[in-house]
């Protein structure tokens, strides 16, 4: 197979024992291994000035290339563009997009700073994978710069429907700039049916009968590929992390309630708020659940200097405590409310240890703690999804209960479902969605995308 470059927003340093987080680097690290390649982005570190050329790094028979970024950079392109328009516009919430002409001639800037300096590193018969909503200009930079070599682009998050996609000035250019790839994939077929509603009606471009998108005068693939956890390797990893210290100190605190778990990082996507609504809903509408159960929602620190996410962790620690107010008796507190990040194999042993996790996004591209959580369970006495219908996530675990995160006396309703469900019930429901967990795993999603890579338009 052909060397493969991966470009990414951010790549950590190598000596540093650990890449970017997430299911990107599962996703890719294999690959890179086999067939040898480069990782490159950004490097994380502020400059005082633009660095000259990349950084590079060799590690685990890997090339690490990293750009610095100058303050001025950082500001318009991570903060601006992509954290205050493109995030908020992704996500369906137009009333928080911020947009100025000085952003995006940042995020132009720095998508050609990347684009300039990868393209001399580029051998001939390279695949190129990009990802992520940070770098939709980036193929189109690297043809400029005289790459023609194939381009793979995928957006982990969800893609709006051109209604929405209209909100932001100059949303044409990106869509002329996914256009310059050879293949776009998405989490789901909503995301690609948008797409090719915006290439079609907002760019005059066409869908040909075999699925090629044409428009731009170049003619490509955009596919559906939905991304997958580490299967096999989480159900490995959760049996001894409940034998943890921290976790049996934590189940013994427990004693016996059932415990009701979210993870997710501080984000207004991820229904937080309407997530502790729907738990005091639930604690009003079915008393007899108090004192029964404990709900433990991890929700991890992002984006600390940007006054929208400051101000949903005050609102989240006031319900929180609101609701502990409300219902906590002398020796039972309904609400753990955590601000930090947990080590995977602890998360896992979490998961483990819950009769009911509670995944409901406004809107997420995949949102994979819904399946690590599947992939976490006790095969004996697994535990009850609770799924947002807003979740890529739920076009494949269908098992799931799902239930509208916008309507709190739904969530309620499937929260009661969950603590009163059977054995028999539960692990049918979760022999199902392990079967597309192992079926769709990160292996066969990886290798699915590159294999369409592959093929020629």
């Amino acid at each position: 197979m052909s060397r493969l470059v991966i470009v990414s927003n951010r790549v950590a340093r190598a000596e540093k024992g650990s890449q970017t987080s997430g299911g990107l680097v599962t996703g890719v690290l294999d690959a890179l291994r086999e067939n040898g390649g480069i990782w490159f982005g950004w490097s994380g570190e502020i400059a005082g000035k633009k660095p000259v050329e990349p950084g590079i790094a060799e590690a685990d028979g890997l090339t690490y290339a990293t750009v610095d970024l100058t303050r001025e950079d950082y500001d318009g392109y991570y903060n601006g563009f992509c954290n205050a328009a493109l995030w908020p516009l992704l996500h369906y919430r137009i009333d928080l997009v911020q947009f100025t002409r000085r952003d995006l001639a940042a995020y132009q800037r720095v998508n050609t700073l990347f684009a300039t300096n990868l393209a001399p590193m580029l051998q001939p018969d390279d695949l190129v994978w990009v990802h992520d909503y940070h770098l939709i200009p980036m193929a189109e930079n690297l043809r400029r710069a005289g790459a023609n070599q194939r381009i793979g682009f995928f957006l982990h998050t969800p893609f709006p429907p051109l209604g929405v996609l209209a909100v932001l000035p100059h949303h044409d250019d990106l869509i002329e700039s996914l256009c310059a790839c050879d293949l776009v994939g998405f989490q789901t077929i909503d995301d690609l049916t948008a797409f090719h509603d915006a290439v079609v009606r907002g760019a005059g471009g066409e869908i040909l009968p075999d699925g090629r998108v044409r428009a731009f005068g170049r003619t490509l693939r955009a596919g559906v590929f939905p991304i997958g956890v580490d299967t096999e390797r989480i159900a490995e990893m959760a049996v001894p992390a409940v034998k943890s210290r921290t976790l049996r100190r934590f189940e013994q605190g427990l004693r016996d309630r059932q415990l009701i778990i979210g993870v997710d990082r501080l984000d207004y996507s991820k229904g937080l708020e309407h997530r502790f609504k729907a738990f005091a809903s639930f604690l009003e509408r079915y008393p007899e659940n108090r004192g029964r159960v404990r709900f433990l929602q991890i929700a991890t620190a992002t984006r600390s200097n940007v006054p929208e996410y400051r101000a949903l962790r005050q609102r989240l620690g006031a319900l929180a405590g609101d609701i502990d107010g409300r219902f906590s008796d002398l020796d039972w507190t309904p609400i753990q409310y955590l601000n930090r990040s947990f080590s995977p194999r602890s998360l896992f042993g979490f998961f483990r240890l819950s009769r009911i996790a509670l995944v409901t996004p406004l809107r997420d591209g995949m949102n994979l703690v819904a399946k690590e959580y599947v992939a976490a369970q006790d095969p004996s006495d697994p535990g009850v999804l609770v799924l947002s219908p807003f979740a890529g996530a739920a076009d494949e675990l269908t098992s799931a209960v799902i239930a509208n995160p916008y309507d709190p006396d739904a969530v309620a309703e499937a929260l009661q479902m969950a603590a009163q469900m059977h054995l028999e019930e539960r692990c049918e429901r979760w022999r199902a969605m392990m079967e597309v967990l192992r079926r769709n795993d990160v292996t066969a999603w990886r290798e699915s995308f590159l294999r369409t890579l592959l093929q020629r338009n």
